[in-house]
């Protein structure tokens, strides 16, 4: 079995990275709620079907699925749309990144999951990097516009849609994984017919560009779905910080913002809380020779 560790900072890394497409589809014509109504859309035609064929394995925990319909579906709608509307992406990433305390306040609420020494210090040091990396101040704190509503509301989303992904641990891998696609597709489409938005008139190769985009999404979100399903909420919150990582380090790269000692140390830091907070609680007993 593939280490669910590894397979969900597979994740992160696309994620994190996904704001730099985002961008040049914005500069091409499209972004905010048609783009996520467009790429998602094409997975919709796939994830219909394939819900229909998976409903027996999932009606037994038929509200799972819905929980996941709307707040995986909301959290994938929120977050493409502030990050391709959005200039300010670390302002955005860190309003994103209050997930991880959603998760573990949440997974110990809902799951009974157990705060351990481990997992609260883990925790502690995934926030003390973001905001050594993203640097808090009051810049950071200024009031909250619409946008940065859209963050803030997807980093909650994402919380609860791991905590349901985990709970309802007898619907299918793929079922889980197209499902919030679909809510994605929802909430776009009614947001575009509020704002009155219709999908733009764009050249044949963008159309397959996005359409490659929106298969590496589903990769993504697979990737994420699966190391979600094997792993604590609480553990898997702490790991999914590796998105901001990814993000800050592409933005540093492609001269957005600068990468000083500062922000260096607060990558290190989440990366040690990463590893911490996926560090076993106990040692595993060994088998008894009998069973060898």
């Amino acid at each position: 079995m593939l280490r669910p560790e590894l397979v969900l900072i597979f994740a992160t890394l696309l994620w994190g990275t996904s704001w730099i497409p985002l961008r040049a589809f914005a500069e091409a014509g499209i972004s905010g709620m048609p783009m996520v109504f467009a790429s998602y859309g094409l997975i919709a035609l796939v994830a219909v079907p394939l819900l229909w064929w998976q409903r027996r394995a999932w009606r037994g925990q038929a509200w799972g699925l819905l929980a996941i319909v709307v707040f995986g579906g909301w959290a994938n709608t929120a977050l493409i749309g502030s990050l391709s509307l959005g200039h300010d992406i670390v302002r955005l990433m860190l309003l994103f990144y209050l997930a991880p305390v959603w998760a573990v306040l949440g997974g110990w609420l809902l799951l009974r999951e157990q705060l351990t020494a481990l997992r609260l210090g883990a925790l502690a040091l995934a926030l003390l990097g973001i905001a050594l990396t993203l640097g808090i101040g009051l810049d950071t704190l200024k009031p909250l516009q619409g946008i940065d509503w859209l963050a803030l509301s997807a980093g909650f989303a994402f919380a609860m849609n791991n905590l349901a992904t985990r709970a309802a641990h007898r619907i299918p891998l793929f079922s889980k994984t197209f499902a919030a696609f679909i809510g994605s597709v929802v909430f776009a489409g009614v947001a575009c017919l509020i704002l009155d938005q219709g999908l733009p008139t764009l050249r044949p190769v963008t159309w397959v560009l996005v359409a490659l985009f929106s298969v590496g999404w589903l990769l993504a979100t697979l990737a994420a779905q699966y190391g979600v399903t094997h792993l604590e909420a609480s553990r898997a919150a702490v790991i999914i910080v590796f998105e901001l990582i990814a993000a800050v380090l592409s933005a540093a790269w492609l001269g957005d913002v600068p990468l000083g000692p500062r922000e260096s140390l607060g990558a290190g830091l989440v990366c040690v809380a990463a590893v911490l907070a996926a560090w076993p609680d106990q040692p595993q007993p060994a088998l008894p020779r009998s069973a060898i």
